[in-house]
């Protein structure tokens, strides 16, 4: 067997010119021949069958399995060939899954130009050449089995002729007879079925090796079996070397043609390296000249949602882009129906080749094409209802009217992926630096129109085309079921290492006059889902350079809404559901007040106290620089930390603003603290405001913004501090920065507070 790789440029040598001369290869300028074919053929002129592997086997740096070149492997046989064994399993294996792949596409799409096909060669004894080819044991034995119907049904016919009539003779001298009524009654008579029939045997394993190929490759097993076969389990033994041992015992059994040829594919199959004699009167090849078009097949097979399911307006678009696969599943945002459409592209590179810059404006362009179907549906009440009368779908609304914010929109590429020898069915982030692409108008903008956002991801090429050859649908539907999932899934992960999410909840329980208010403040942030009442989720982009905007953002909106924490992916209700209070709900113990003002206070303090319970609260760890400092902040009751661009800055919008706790401790004396309770509101002040106050800015600092603390009370409620277990891991964080150590001690930490070591019970 000869192996070579689509598409990798060879020397112009006589050998690998002798493999590809009936190919019609390119040869370069530079004396390089390649091939730009997928496939199997058996090369007449080398009397040895060629086997052409996809390009995704190759690595970045043009190896295969990672450290072999492929002017190496081209003589799979040659004892110099450096692949190891299981590497060689490898391969037979693939090349199965490559027919089946190759022939399945054949199947769906009969009128495609780009297989080129000839039957394979058969078992003969007439002009003869020499395989071992795993593929030619399993393509000979599918072949046999469709010729010789005739030859089975006769050995079943002439097996079986008598088999029930008594033989008298042995009856009568080898068992005892019993007298009934004057009658000889015999209990066990002889029939004259053979005790061990060696043709019959032959036909158990043949048929034995058809039903696993069936199961194991996908090949079709259509024909009547009127034997058990051999079961799964004693079948592995067979494979482990049972098979060949019992065909040796029976081999000089058989006398027929057809029995011995039988006998010769059963054991080849069991002995890949025995070689067999095939009939070579005609050529045999099934190849792909443009393998990414087959690739796309198998994507769109196992993951593409159905035709008649999708507009087609969406697939094919009118500006004449075709999506290569489209399908509806749940929102990123609402986890309940199939409410968007996600959208994807399948790569077929060389292992790690960039995304270029025009499949990414396609992508781009593909999502902006679906918004304006979908805002085209939502301006055109008829269309919209017949659309949902048709398709017999939701609503699949992206943008919401009462914020004017937009869904988010999945987006993904994949490509193949073949870095090891084994089937993984999952799928991964590209290993490459360049795996999220983003394309937006407006900074720190999720639920934007032109917010868009695409993700790399890879899938096992050798799974993949498994399973688009063994055509079973069930195991293909578990698979899309699983993938779909993980899809959104890691999506979903994706977008919240970019961006953090919270939930808002109207104070005064009015939301379409909370959003108007601070609409200028909100836009393209917030997004109201469809099946929430009363909240809308609010998206900020964790990027540093925005964290002063979000803080100020958040102070600014406190007024009119409760901030919850929020993950996305879950229903935004289930959030409030958590939440221990209810708006319209009233403690029992303050139904008997007779003052209705006292009685709103006592209720809103209520609410504002179970608001902070539920919120994962942070510690704020903070410095005193001198015994002035300290006047400061027991004088004005706040606490501040600065924004500017020194290392260690604070990063985490969340942890910031739902500090709770200020552990309070002198710069250079650790043990010297006070914990206080914070209050909720929040400031920011500029410079001037804070001088005005009595704070000293030192030189250089009148353009700094100052975020403020409302100090409350002292509190024993956090006990004993472990400042190194607590400080130490994100100090070394700092120092590895290049800190220096006045500025890593000098840094505000924030710790969420069930990570300290004696949380609050």
């Amino acid at each position: 067997m000869r192996i070579l790789i689509e598409e990798q440029p060879y020397e112009a040598t006589n050998d690998i010119l002798e493999v590809v001369g009936e190919l019609g290869p390119t040869i370069t300028v530079g004396g390089k021949v390649s091939v730009g074919y997928v496939g199997y053929y058996y090369n007449t002129s080398i009397k040895d069958c060629v086997f052409i592997l996809p390009k995704v086997l190759l690595n970045e740096e043009g190896m295969v399995f990672g450290n072999h070149s492929p002017e190496k492997i081209v003589h799979l046989e040659d004892k110099e060939n450096p692949l190891k064994d299981e590497e060689r399993k490898f391969i037979y294996n693939l090349s199965v899954w490559i027919y089946r792949a190759i022939s399945v596409f054949k199947e769906r799409h009969p009128e495609s130009k780009i297989v080129l096909y000839e039957r394979m060669a058969q078992i003969g004894y007439g002009m003869r050449r020499f395989s071992n080819t795993f593929l030619d044991v399993l393509l000979s034995l599918e072949q046999f089995n469709r010729d010789n119907q005739d030859f089975f049904f006769f050995v079943i016919k002439n097996q079986h002729s008598g088999n029930n009539k008594i033989n008298w003779t042995k009856t009568i001298t080898h068992s005892q007879a019993f007298l009934q009524n004057g009658t000889p009654v015999y209990m066990n008579p002889v029939n004259k079925r053979r005790q061990v029939n060696f043709d019959e045997e032959l036909m158990v394993i043949y048929f034995s090796i058809l039903n696993y190929i069936h199961n194991e490759y996908g090949f079709p097993f259509d024909t009547e079996c009127h034997y058990d076969l051999i079961n799964e389990h004693q079948f592995l033994s067979y494979l482990n070397g049972m098979g060949k041992s019992r065909l040796q015992e029976i081999k000089y059994k058989y006398f027929s043609d057809k029995a011995l040829e039988l006998w010769e594919l059963c054991y080849a199959f069991f002995d890949k390296a025995r070689q067999i004699v095939v009939n070579t009167r005609q050529k045999e090849y099934l190849l792909v000249k443009s393998f990414e078009i087959v690739f796309e097949d198998v994507i769109d097979e196992l993951l593409g949602g159905r035709n008649d399911e999708l507009p087609t307006e969406l697939q094919e678009q009118p500006d004449g882009k075709r999506v290569d696969h489209l399908y509806r599943y749940k929102s990123l945002i609402e986890a309940d129906d199939e409410k968007v459409y996600y959208i994807g592209d399948s790569k077929y590179y060389k292992r790690n080749t960039p995304i270029g810059k025009e499949a990414l404006y396609k992508q781009f362009t593909y999502a902006r094409n679906v918004i304006q179907w979908n805002l085209d549906l939502f301006l055109d009440k008829e269309k919209l209802k017949e659309q949902k009368a048709e398709r017999n779908t939701g609503t699949n609304i992206l943008r919401d009217e009462i914020t004017e914010g937009y869904n988010i929109i999945p987006n993904f590429f994949i490509s193949a992926k073949q870095k090891d020898l084994q089937m993984h069915s999952d799928i991964e982030w590209v290993d490459r630096e360049n795996r999220d692409f983003t394309s937006r108008q407006f900074d720190n903008r999720l639920f934007d129109r032109d917010t868009l956002l695409v993700c790399h991801y890879d899938v096992n090429f050798l799974y993949v085309v498994s399973l688009y050859g063994r055509k079973n649908e069930g195991l293909k539907a578990i698979w899309r079921d699983k993938v779909k999932a993980q899809f959104r899934e890691e999506i979903i992960s994706f977008i919240e290492s970019r961006f953090e999410f919270s939930v808002l909840e109207p104070k005064d329980g009015d939301l379409i006059s909370a959003v108007n208010r601070n609409f200028k403040l909100l836009n393209g942030k917030i997004y109201h889902p469809s099946d929430s009442n009363n909240l809308l989720i609010l998206a900020l982009d964790k990027d540093s350079k925005y964290q002063f905007a979000n803080l100020q953002l958040i102070s600014d909106i406190e007024d009119d809404f409760y901030v919850y924490e929020y993950h996305l992916g879950l229903d935004p209700d289930s959030v409030k559901k958590d939440i221990e209070y209810q708006l319209w709900e009233m403690p029992v113990s303050m139904a008997a007040e007779d003052d209705v003002v006292a009685k709103s206070e006592d209720v809103d303090a209520v609410r504002q106290e179970k608001y902070k319970k539920y919120k994962n609260p942070s510690v704020l760890f903070g410095i005193y620089k001198d015994d002035a400092h300290l006047k400061w902040i027991l004088k004005n009751k706040k606490y501040n930390v600065r924004f500017d661009k020194r290392v260690g800055a604070v990063k985490r919008t969340r942890q910031v603003t739902s500090a709770e706790y200020l552990v309070l401790y002198e710069f250079r004396n650790e043990k010297n603290y006070t914990v206080y309770k914070l209050g909720n509101k929040h400031y920011i002040w500029d410079a001037e405001k804070m001088k005005e106050t009595g704070y000293e800015i030192k030189d250089g600092g009148d353009a700094n913004k100052y975020y403020l603390y409302e100090i409350l009370c002292e509190t024993t409620e956090l006990g004993k501090i472990d400042f190194n277990s607590i400080l130490e891991k994100p100090r070394d964080v700092f120092r590895k920065s290049g800190m220096s150590e006045d500025d890593v001690k000098g840094t505000p930490i924030y710790v969420y507070k069930n990570e300290l070591d004696n949380p609050l019970k």
